[in-house]
């Protein structure tokens, strides 16, 4: 299932998820730090969502007080709420 997040405070402009059920099967970031959020993708790939949550929930982008990989875990929260309950 594709699942689009609209990030705030970051550079990114959207995050695109593809999901089977809470197992991230791609992870798409548009706009912000490209060869980064490459990696950060390319890592959870095959991951369960609450754990991306667990490991990427409050870091910090410098004197920001979220990030991309935040975003990332908000977005996954987003996505279980709406589709698990």
């Amino acid at each position: 299932m594709k699942f689009k997040y609209s990030p705030r405070g970051v550079c990114s402009q959207v995050i695109e998820l593809d999901m089977e059920g809470n197992i991230i099967k791609n992870v798409k970031f548009y706009g912000g730090c490209n060869g980064n959020l490459k990696g950060i993708g390319s890592l959870v790939q095959g991951m369960k969502a609450e754990e991306v949550i667990k490991r990427c929930e409050g870091i910090c982008c410098g004197m920001k007080s979220t990030s991309c990989p935040d975003q990332l875990a908000k977005a996954l929260q987003q996505y279980l709420a709406s589709n698990h309950e």
